[in-house]
């Protein structure tokens, strides 16, 4: 079947998106490279990268990207543009791979591609929204039980994390920062969602913006934001980007789709063959991570043709591993 012209320009924009986005952590990491040549790092706690002019144009590149990905849900189908976003993580692994000489080995390669594979099966198999017609509408989704519980789970887990784990595991674990970032991004997307339709409904001339809870879901949005923002800077400083990426994309659909799974009680609507479509690509995912995860650093550990150091260079190699 032909795609439509509105189709077509929603394609456009979501593959720009993936491509802003997915550039957009390759520039950040620059960044943060830099500004930890003469501050305190972002992984050990720093804001240094503030002054790096980098890592703000990694940021712009970041929102055009998200901007761009707006744009397309106006113009084409949420089963079209949803499924491009996986784009962003070859992007980012294949820029990673040659401007920060971050080897993607083989198994990387397989990773990241069983991660795209389970990830699209999810969203491309997920069930319609509904058609919501009022911020008081939203606001009666959110505060119903299920997603209140669900809520206080992910607020309890990143207090959790933050207190307890970052300090003693946030250097060596990715899966610290990367869990923060992905569980409070469940959360805003949410409040995201809110937020679009309180503009659509107030550019329609019903102005939402007078009720108390728009605002309410602007916090929310803006609180998460920032607290994603910090710890995804903190992993992109202290671990590979080709992994960083796809891992966090498969938390982070995973968790938002789940999330909106119970605030919006899009199961009602599933068939037995579309709920087994999603287990596997569930599990697809879980193979993907582990994958990326196990051999995160095999690259950098074998070396396919040893050789025999001096005295002098022996020396200096056990300096830089002191470091």
């Amino acid at each position: 079947m032909e795609m439509s012209s509105d189709n077509i320009r929603g394609f456009a924009l979501a593959l720009s998106s993936s491509f802003f986005i997915g550039s957009s952590f390759i520039v950040k990491k620059i960044g943060l490279k830099k500004a930890g040549m003469y501050g305190v790092r972002a992984g050990s706690g720093g804001f240094s990268y503030l002054y790096e002019p980098l890592w703000w144009l990694g940021m712009i590149t970041m929102i055009v990207g998200e901007i761009a990905n707006f744009a397309a849900y106006a113009f084409a189908p949420a089963i079209l543009v949803t499924p491009l976003g996986a784009l962003s993580i070859i992007v980012s692994a294949v820029l990673a791979h040659f401007v920060l000489d971050e080897k993607l080995h083989i198994f990387g390669v397989l990773g990241c591609v069983l991660c795209v594979v389970g990830s699209t099966s999810i969203v491309l198999h997920a069930p319609k929204e509904k058609n919501i017609e009022s911020v008081k509408e939203v606001w009666y989704l959110a505060t119903e039980p299920g997603f209140i519980v669900y809520s206080c789970v992910v607020v309890i887990l990143v207090l959790v994390l933050i207190i307890r784990f970052v300090p003693r595991y946030g250097q060596t674990h990715m899966i610290i920062y990367v869990g923060i970032c992905s569980l409070m991004g469940s959360l805003t997307v949410m409040g995201v969602k809110a937020l679009a339709i309180a503009l659509k409904l107030t550019f329609s001339g019903m102005n939402q913006f007078v009720f108390a809870q728009t605002w309410f879901f602007t916090a929310v949005v803006v609180i998460c934001c920032l607290l994603q923002l910090n710890y995804l800077n903190k992993a992109l400083d202290s671990f590979n980007t080709a992994v960083i990426s796809p891992v966090y994309y498969v938390m982070f659909t995973s968790l938002t789709i789940f999330a909106s799974m119970i605030m919006f009680k899009d199961w009602a609507s599933q068939n037995a063959s579309q709920i087994v479509t999603e287990l596997c690509g569930f599990v697809t995912i879980l193979s993907g991570t582990f994958l990326l995860h196990k051999t995160k650093d095999m690259g950098e550990t074998i070396d396919p043709e040893p050789t025999i150091l001096s005295e002098t260079e022996l020396s200096n190699e056990t300096e830089f591993s002191n470091h």
